[in-house]
């Protein structure tokens, strides 16, 4: 999610617009799969089934997520993103296992795949619903600005040509060769574990409290440049839903006043609210200066 997407009712209502549309491709092909046996279509449908069901998670926690703070969840329950995290991933990992699984079972035990024309017409009905949604995620996401939006419809359109893909396994079968629906579908499994991969790594990382070092980068420099602040201690960001949390030390001159200090650091707060768009607080801590230049947990400000 990003500020854009979050706060444009005309950006959800496409995300919304747009998972119906996979939905309504994944049932097509589904009907298909049955009546075809075609393992390489089953993979294919799997993942857009995978990519839909993905907004029911992401649903339930936005809306928990915009629950206030209690004296339990201090913090709120930002962190409910962070869960359906998890079950987008083992919604993945699902869709993976049933695939590759489906795909090894035929090439064990081949089995004729029937209705290749209906097989090829799905594989183009889940290129076109992949390409239409991705087209008006775009359009949308430009519109308002909103860059996660845009991400999602380009990776919309690269679903689109594993939709493609499916093709190749029914011209196979069409020349003869009843190996090549199962090892497309093999083909389209090794996707989806691609995606797998991606999404557990940003799992794994908001599980860890991990950011980009480049925010980091910033608030040093925001903290370093705000007069009063002599050096700069422990400097520390995490995520708390699609919001960012600081946590900083600053060094002040010793000599200065206890309302002194705390100007700075309201300076300090201040100025980074403005440079990290996502930053919902901070908590700056002011430090008198030590007599020993040496330090080791004071990075001198070198942009002031």
């Amino acid at each position: 999610m990003d500020s854009a997407l979050e706060a444009s009712a005309e950006g959800m209502r496409a995300l919304w617009i747009s998972l119906v549309g996979l939905g309504i491709t994944t049932v097509v092909q589904a009907f298909v799969v049955a009546y075809s046996g075609s393992v390489a279509l089953l993979g294919d449908t799997l993942h857009n089934a995978a990519d839909a069901l993905t907004a029911v998670p992401l649903a339930i926690a936005f809306l928990v997520g915009r629950r206030p703070p209690t004296r339990r969840y201090t913090y709120g329950y930002g962190r409910a993103e962070d869960l359906a995290g998890i079950v987008i991933v083992l919604t993945i990992a699902a869709s993976s296992v049933a695939a590759g699984y489906a795909a090894v079972q035929r090439l064990a035990e081949p089995q004729p795949v029937r209705h290749l024309a209906a097989v090829a017409v799905a594989a183009l009905v889940g290129f076109a619903g992949n390409e239409l949604v991705a087209r008006y995620r775009i359009r949308v996401g430009r519109r308002i600005g909103s860059a996660a939006l845009v991400a999602d419809g380009l990776h919309a359109r690269t679903d689109g040509f594993t939709s493609l893909a499916v093709l190749l396994g029914v011209g196979g079968v069409a020349l003869g060769l009843p190996w090549a629906d199962p090892v497309v579908g093999l083909l389209i499994t090794l996707a989806i574990l691609l995606v797998l991969r991606q999404a557990a790594r940003e799992v794994w990382r908001r599980l860890m409290d991990a950011v980009d070092p480049a925010l980091v980068d910033t608030m040093e420099e925001v903290l370093a440049g705000t007069p009063g602040v002599l050096a700069i201690g422990e400097a520390r960001l995490r995520w708390v839903g699609h919001s960012l949390r600081a946590e900083c030390a600053i060094v002040v001159d010793s000599r200065a006043t206890v309302v002194q200090a705390h100007r700075i650091a309201v300076d300090a707060e201040h100025n980074l609210l403005h440079a990290l768009p996502r930053l919902a607080g901070a908590v700056v801590h002011p430090d008198p200066q030590s007599d020993d230049d040496t330090d080791h947990h004071a990075v001198l400000a070198t942009h002031r």
